[in-house]
């Protein structure tokens, strides 16, 4: 038997490698136009982030190894080009002679694989502008990103490869917007309400997520500049293309063989419609599991499965593929994504009835260290209670929550089925009941009637308008809401009605069930849970006039927004501005933004962030959303490192160093990459561009002052009785000494002016660089920072510096101190030695997550 396969990625190698086991005897052939096969694509995004370090490890075999390990022949830089399915003939191109060639098979296998869709925008050709499939598509990724201090990216795509290549660049450093045409992100994949939930924890690590929105163009000379959108202009140096993908199936267009959208058709044993033509992975079409309808599953787990099965079935071995479920898993920034089976949406229109429920639940016992919670979306038939599909968020294993669900769906199950099941217990594994089981007691119980509920997206529609929020949690958490301790409900309740409409709601959702089924008891007809509680849903109950409780105020103070004490619920918003320099964009939006969410009025503070003035509690999550899609947040309080204030730099006079450069690489590496860090007090960092101090460095936690050094060129001394250089130097320290210029190196302050003074050029020649002051501070108390000895001239070793003094502090500092106290508690020059040396970055993971200093003191 002579078998060709087309493509040697997943499919094609796996089928090749299957079939040569199951029958040594076969003849077979793997031409594929890449030279590289059997490589990790679904790794590439992680070889972006440097997870994966070098290049060879995304490679599964190379065509030698490959070749020698199974007994397959490979070639690789062969194109096929058409199929002449009666002839039994492929026709392929050489891409090295560039001449046409033919290949005989008895059996064909296309496993051509798919390639990423590109949308037809002006400026792909620009320099900076990627796919991500192959791993020379990472590698010059990766490269150009290091290679040109990539410090601004799109992501065109909010699917998987979107949504992961966008963390890996974020762990690079690297500011990411995310933008996709659909409506939400992971399109097709999860139902709105939990894409939402997970566009929303995105933002709030940082990674800017626009929806519903198009790429027009890509501008730039020769290399990309900025993302032309529906949304507005998105300035980048990098766009990485992941608008989905398009399978490989050209070459077939005149070959007669059944297709749908470039797909080709297959039957359960991955036959298409021409006698001996097979095909499998992403360029096939198969049938979804459930449902038995033609579906398309483009992933590397499905593909290399289908090729298993069709190398038995060319065997002779009684074999079929009974179709996917379009099982998938993503790693976000903390959080992790899986989903299988059917979404709400496909179930209704797949003809079931659809009942669905959100249980938020613990991932492990609440007790051991790193427990945290599973937000679970179970899809299930009404009538036959068959278990549809499941969708899962939590920063744990989610993986094992869907892979349940899947082995459950494979066999048929029922919800009743997983009520009983013996699953692993352990408090580091897992819960006494199982999470996954606790979902489906829920939802059981929701089927059956002992629980009535509303879920989170009947919610965000509108369903709870004109009922009563009754706030059950341990504590009160909902403004507005009327509180209700469920210890103490002994009957009925006070002034509420028993035929009142009663949305119940806590923090997960538990202890609103339990109250229902107290009313119950006592009468109440017309309750109903919110699932998943304030957890998952932003709760509000329209109540302007509602006191914000102390909990509140200090909740959204951690986003920025303190309370106008002239008011009982207005709060103003501090708006970053990275480094005191907005686009006249972002200013638009800033208004627009407190005209709409606040009193219309704009300030600024003392450290160049902006106000927004007179924000109602119930108005700030709406404004924040508003910023966000300008690439706008809000923050800046709190005992972390400050928003970086900084001069105009070199467009002062006198400015000696790009200072909004400098403070913009600070905000991304500090305020950003150490937001979660917290420090015993605010750390304030300021840039000056010269030794001015216009924004007072020396008076700041960490000041940084640009420098130049002046190069003294004795020889061309001329001792003149009226010299340029002492009567121009503004701090009166260079004088005439023996005939001879002399500038005290211990006073001088590197201010420059000096440079070029000298008619006989004395003083040419100058070495830039910077001061670092520490321990500095305004305010209630006020402290002289002192410089370090060094003046640098390399602006990493400067960076290095800054976080060596941060680590320091967190380490060293004692909760409540200023840093100003710890560098006079310790001694300047200990805190000079131990920042002048690495061993603070030696040991700066167990310092990050040491748990210490709970309790911060920053008021503001």
């Amino acid at each position: 038997m002579k078998v060709l396969i087309i493509g040697g990625v997943a499919a094609g190698t796996k089928t090749a490698a299957k079939l040569k086991r199951q029958d040594r005897s076969a003849e077979v052939m793997i031409i594929t136009k890449d030279q590289d096969i059997s490589y990790a694509g679904c790794g590439l995004p992680y070889y972006v982030g440097g997870l994966i370090e070098e290049r060879e490890e995304l490679i599964v075999n190379t065509p030698q190894k490959y070749s020698a390990l199974t007994g397959v022949e490979v070639r690789t830089g062969i194109e096929a080009v058409g199929l002449d399915a009666e002839k039994k003939v492929v026709k392929a191109k050489n891409l090295k002679t560039l001449k046409e060639e033919e290949y005989s098979y008895d059996k064909l296998i296309i496993a051509s694989g798919a390639s990423p869709s590109v949308p037809p925008i002006e400026g792909m050709e620009l320099a900076g502008v990627f796919r991500m499939r192959t791993p020379d598509d990472a590698i010059g990724v990766r490269a150009y990103a290091e290679d040109h201090g990539v410090k601004k990216a799109v992501v065109v795509g909010a699917g998987f490869i979107g949504l992961e290549v966008a963390e890996n660049l974020k762990a690079r450093g690297i500011q990411v917007t995310v933008i996709d045409f659909a409506a939400q992100i992971l399109p097709n994949i999860l139902d709105p309400e939990m894409a939402e939930y997970g566009k929303k924890h995105l933002q709030k690590e940082g990674i800017r997520v626009i929806t519903g929105t198009k790429a027009e163009s890509i501008t730039g000379a020769d290399s990309v500049t900025a993302v032309k959108t529906t949304a507005g202009t998105l300035p980048c140096q990098m766009v990485i293309m992941a608008a989905g993908i398009r399978p490989n199936t050209a070459f077939l267009n005149d070959s007669g063989i059944e297709m749908f959208k470039g797909t080709i058709l297959v039957d359960s044993q991955m036959k298409t419609s021409a006698e001996d033509v097979y095909a499998a992975g992403d360029c096939a079409m198969v049938t979804n599991r459930i449902t038995g309808k033609r579906q398309w599953s483009p992933m590397g787990s499905s593909a290399n499965m289908e090729g298993r099965t069709l190398a038995q079935v060319l065997t002779g071995v009684k074999k079929e593929y009974k179709g996917v479920l379009g099982t998938g898993v993503v790693k976000l920034p903390n959080l992790n994504c899986g989903r299988t089976g059917l979404t709400e949406a496909q179930a209704k229109e797949a003809g079931y009835e659809a009942v669905t429920a959100l249980a938020v639940t613990d991932d492990k016992a609440h007790y051991y260290p790193g427990a945290s919670s599973f937000v679970t979306k179970l899809i299930a038939d009404k009538n036959t209670h068959k278990l549809l599909g499941v969708q899962v968020f939590g920063p744990g294993a989610v993986d094992k929550m869907i892979d349940i669900a899947v082995m459950g769906i494979n066999m048929g199950a029922v919800l009743e089925d997983y009520e009983n099941a013996d699953f692993a217990y352990a408090p580091p594994f897992s819960t006494a009941i199982h999470p996954f089981v606790q979902a489906v007691y829920i939802l059981l119980n929701k089927i059956n009637g002992d629980l009535v509920s509303m879920t989170p997206a009947e919610y965000a529609e509108g369903k709870a308008e004109g009922w009563r929020v009754l706030d059950v949690g341990l504590a009160p958490s909902v403004r507005g809401a009327e509180y209700v301790n469920l210890g103490a409900v002994k009957g009925e309740l006070e002034g509420i009605g028993k035929e009142e409409k009663l949305l119940l709601v806590c923090t997960k959702g538990k202890r609103a069930y339990f109250l229902q089924n107290r009313l119950s008891y006592y009468g109440y007809t017309n309750t109903a849970a919110l699932e998943g509680g304030v957890f998952f849903n932003d709760v509000r109950v329209k109540n302007p006039e509602a006191e914000v409780s102390a909990e509140d105020e200090t909740r959204v103070k951690a986003l920025g927004f303190l309370k106008d004490k002239t008011t009982s619920n207005k709060f103003n918003g501090r708006v970053i501005t990275r480094n005191g320099k907005i686009t006249a964009e972002e200013t638009r939006t800033i208004a627009e933004a407190a005209e709409l969410y606040g009193s219309g009025e704009v300030t600024m503070t003392s450290r160049l962030t902006v106000e927004i003035q007179g924000v109602p509690y119930d108005n700030i999550e709406p404004l924040r959303e508003y910023l966000m899609q300008a690439g706008l947040e809000t923050g800046g309080t709190g005992s972390k490192v400050r928003p970086v204030v900084s001069c105009k730099g070199t467009t002062c006079q006198y400015g000696l160093i790009d200072t909004f450069d400098l403070s913009e690489e600070i905000h991304e590496r500090f305020y950003h990459g150490y937001s979660s860090v917290k420090l015993p007090h605010k750390f304030k960092i300021a840039v000056g561009g010269c030794p001015n101090n216009c924004v007072k460095p020396d008076l700041n936690d960490l000041g940084i002052i640009g420098q130049r050094v002046p190069q003294i060129d004795f020889e061309k001394c001329r001792g003149c009785g009226t010299c340029q250089v002492v009567e121009g130097c503004p701090i009166k320290i260079a004088e005439l000494a023996d005939g001879k210029i002399l500038i005290d190196d211990d006073k001088c302050n590197h201010c420059g002016r000096c440079v070029g003074k000298c008619p006989f050029k004395v003083i040419e020649k100058y070495t830039n660089g910077y001061r670092v002051y520490i321990g500095g501070r305004w305010g209630k108390k006020v402290a002289q920072g002192q410089y370090l000895d060094k003046v640098f001239t390399d602006k990493e070793e400067v960076l290095s510096v800054v976080e060596k003094a941060i680590l320091l502090f967190r380490e060293q500092g004692i909760t409540g101190e200023r840093f100003a106290d710890t560098v006079a508690r310790l001694g300047f020059e200990n805190v000079q030695e131990q920042l002048l040396t690495d061993e603070l970055l030696s040991r700066k993971d167990e310092n990050i997550a040491a748990q210490k200093h709970l309790r911060g003191g920053a008021t503001c």
